[in-house]
């Protein structure tokens, strides 16, 4: 077995046996890494409570034959404590690690996904924004190759009025040529600012009507891509 190092955001994690966890860790050099963390779930655990949903951690791994690797050491960078001590935070989080673990393939690195994950943990644990999710699903699905042409009608070319969006048709849609989901213009204006380098000013709208109307676009967006649906989004829409 072959011993290495890399950081890495633990991005989910299931029981294995009575003592042991299998854990998911996406890292900047060894991309989606599945490994077994060892007698973690006993009370006098060297890992203790390190391996845990959202944790940014410095491992040590042992990679085996076949498609677990074994952690051996597992220092804390940064716990989030702000989104760890706050439920709609966590559900925030749950968010970003579920479609992350959903469009990473196991072993395939892609350091760009990883700081993308790890730049919204930060700014989920001390500034959260209403739109931060929603951004980071089509900031997600534009990294991937998928992003919605949104400055013509897919079908005619015009430019305006653009009123719908259609994801199988690959962007937005005119009066004449409407089908798919309604899209008001704030709304619109909203994800081309995601998509076209004004992030930080999409994040300070704090809308409650707009801030829905791009969430629930962005999510059928990366479910649509995915063919899945965001089980973490769907719940926070039932709460």
């Amino acid at each position: 077995m072959t011993l290495y190092r890399d950081k890495g955001v633990v991005i989910r994690t299931w029981r294995l046996g009575e003592a042991d966890r299998i854990v998911v860790v996406l890292t900047p050099e060894h991309g989606k890494v599945r490994a077994v963390a060892k007698g973690v779930r006993k009370t006098r655990s060297k890992f203790g409570g390190r391996l845990e949903p959202t944790n940014h951690v410095d491992l040590q791994l042992y990679a085996g034959k076949g498609d677990l690797g074994i952690i051996t050491q597992a220092e804390t960078i940064d716990r989030f404590e702000s989104v760890r001590a706050d439920p709609d935070r966590f559900s925030e989080a749950s968010a970003l690690l579920e479609v992350v673990d959903a469009v990473s393939p196991d072993g395939n690195p892609d350091r760009q996904r990883y700081e993308m994950l790890l730049g919204a943990l930060k700014i989920l644990d001390h500034a959260p924004a209403p739109l931060l999710v929603p951004a980071f699903y089509l900031k997600l699905i534009a990294h991937e190759g998928l992003a919605p042409h949104l400055d013509t009608c897919v079908r005619c070319g015009l430019s305006v009025p653009l009123v719908a969006i259609d994801f199988g048709e690959g962007g937005t849609l005119c009066g004449d040529c409407r089908r798919g989901r309604p899209l008001s213009e704030a709304a619109l204006a909203v994800m081309r600012a995601i998509l076209g380098g004004g992030l930080l000013d999409a994040l300070a709208v704090f809308d409650l009507e707009v801030c829905a109307e791009v969430d629930a676009t962005a999510t059928a967006a990366v479910e649509y891509h995915l063919e899945r649906r965001m089980k973490s989004r769907r719940v926070m829409e039932k709460a």
